[in-house]
């Protein structure tokens, strides 16, 4: 699709002057981010997130050690993750992530709320409740980009899930360690995805198995999937 001119040349302009600036924090207008209290700079009262995990910037005599890095598609929120393989990687068809994501599934991959760093952005993120449908910061909660509104992580209560097609993999094993294990509310599926991996109607081993392929061949598949994390955590290769 062509682009309109006029609206090309208005886009560079609009965007050198925002360059133009500063700070990334001062490109959005008062009135256009629904958590305005999130772009200052205090740490006290109702800021006090900003000073806990998963949000707590690490100093460097933090010895956060970075395995990989991450940003949103406008670049204003970057973060690193200091665990090599993540504690699960998966497939959620719910209805929930579907609209959230405007995508069949979402693609994530859980960490610790400690595993996470962000280097620049956290006081331009955005939260989503989609519970109560608000911008409360309730957990479990969706983070974006207050900016380009990319989604950045969801929050839980214990963990957070971050999404991988954000982070920088440099290998093919690195890529490896993120593949999704399993997909979850494979019920409520916008399309058939029949790639072998184990497909759970709801929560992952709490719900029915719904098979795209032979059940023992599903069962050895989680066998061998899960003798190979163990050898990997047993030997402090997850680290």
């Amino acid at each position: 699709m062509s682009q309109d001119p006029h609206y090309t040349q208005k886009t560079k302009e609009e965007t050198a002057e925002r360059n133009d600036t500063g700070d990334d924090e001062t490109h959005l207008a008062k009135g256009e981010h629904p958590h305005e209290h999130q772009l200052e700079n205090s740490t006290e009262g109702k800021h006090e997130w900003k000073t806990r995990a998963p949000y707590r910037i690490h100093e460097p005599n933090d010895m956060f050690d970075v395995k990989y890095e991450a940003e949103c598609h406008c670049g204003r929120v970057h973060y690193q993750l200091s665990r090599k393989e993540p504690l699960d990687s998966k497939l959620c068809h719910c209805t929930t992530c579907q609209t959230q994501h405007a995508a069949p599934f979402q693609w994530a991959a859980i960490f610790h709320k400690e595993d996470i760093n962000f280097t620049r952005g956290h006081h331009a993120l955005e939260w989503y409740d989609p519970s109560s449908k608000s911008v409360d910061h309730v957990l479990p909660c969706k983070v974006r980009c207050s900016f380009c509104h990319s989604p950045i992580m969801d929050e839980g209560r214990n963990m957070i899930l971050v999404f991988p097609s954000l982070v920088k993999m440099k290998s093919k094993e690195d890529r490896e360690r993120f593949r999704p294990r399993c997909h979850i509310f494979y019920e409520q599926r916008a399309v058939d995805v029949p790639d072998g991996l184990p497909k759970w109607s709801k929560i992952d081993k709490k719900s029915d198995l719904i098979e795209d392929s032979p059940v023992e061949a599903v069962r050895e598949y989680q066998r061998k999937v899960e003798r190979e994390r163990r050898e990997r955590f047993d030997k402090g290769k997850n680290q």
